[in-house]
């Protein structure tokens, strides 16, 4: 099933990502936490993409495997800046071979050595090729606090357009901690004329060693609460994974009750965190239809 038209019911949904092995050998334990997320019957599931398609054959087996055995859409990610062409094409060949319909098309990061190939520069360059490629149902990213590497917000925004006049159906945004962050971003962009779908995307921190990573990486503003979560309980891992887990319950139920229908967990390959959230919202993100 593609992912639009899950989201074309109108009703609120709920998924999960996971991420796969960068070796062979983690594969079964990455298989083991992947099948117990798609056990918990989430509306779809992502499957994340390694920079250069380094783990392309894991992204296509795990994200065939979740929707065959257990019956989940799955949402593929393919990035494109480390790619040639050829890679690409390849990746998109297999992924209907195993009737995969769903594609996250990302540009990627630009590697430490800043080696990339001369192929693509943009997602919305990729976004063009796989609507050419066949009829997949094709998703990208935004980000409600800006793209580290633009030089403003309105810049991030024209770049969101491109992408959504190049193809994509939905955008997923980046994680963000401060919901009213979202609000003003779904103002912003729908007056810019961007309709489509916004999965807001969300992630428990369970780990105080996880804050420090995401404000590195992406420059998260971290609100005044939820530093206190950190601050009084970082230290105890049994505490903070509790009031991680119930601080991203609470973002979601605030997003669902304002009219964000779709709510994406990147769960981090962690099925009990999974199991507990879609507990936690079992009347507010009920049954599918």
């Amino acid at each position: 099933m593609k992912i639009r038209d899950i989201l074309a019911e109108g009703r609120p949904t709920l998924s999960f990502e996971v991420f796969p092995p960068k070796t062979q050998d983690k594969y079964e334990s990455v298989e083991k936490a992947a099948f117990a997320i798609a056990a918990l019957k989430p509306d779809f599931m992502s499957v994340t993409y390694g920079a250069g398609g380094g783990t392309s054959q894991y992204t296509v087996q795990i994200a065939a495997d979740i929707k065959e055995r257990y019956g989940v859409p799955s949402l593929a990610h393919l990035t494109c800046v480390s790619s040639t062409r050829e890679k690409v094409h390849q990746v998109l060949e297999e992924l209907k071979e195993k009737g995969i319909e769903n594609i996250l098309a990302l540009r990627g990061d630009i590697p430490a050595d800043g080696k990339v190939e001369k192929d693509y520069q943009y997602a919305s360059q990729l976004i063009n090729e796989i609507k050419q490629a066949g009829d997949f149902c094709i998703g990208a990213a935004c980000y409600p606090e800006g793209h580290v590497e633009s030089v403003n917000k309105t810049e991030d925004i024209l770049h969101l357009k491109e992408k959504v006049d190049a193809g994509c159906d939905f955008v997923t945004t980046q994680m963000f901690f401060d919901n009213n962050i979202l609000y003003n971003y779904l103002y912003r962009i729908r007056e810019k004329g961007i309709t489509v779908p916004v999965i807001a995307g969300i992630m428990p921190v369970t780990h105080a060693s996880q804050v420090k990573r995401i404000c590195g990486m992406s420059g998260t503003y971290l609100p005044a609460r939820f530093k206190a979560i950190v601050d009084r309980f970082g230290d105890n891992p049994a505490a903070m994974k509790q009031a991680g887990i119930a601080y991203a319950t609470e973002q979601i139920i605030d997003l669902v009750a304002n009219g964000v229908n779709g709510i994406h967990v990147y769960s981090m390959n962690k099925p009990d965190v999974a199991a507990k959230i879609k507990e936690s919202l079992s009347e507010i993100i009920g049954p599918k239809a």
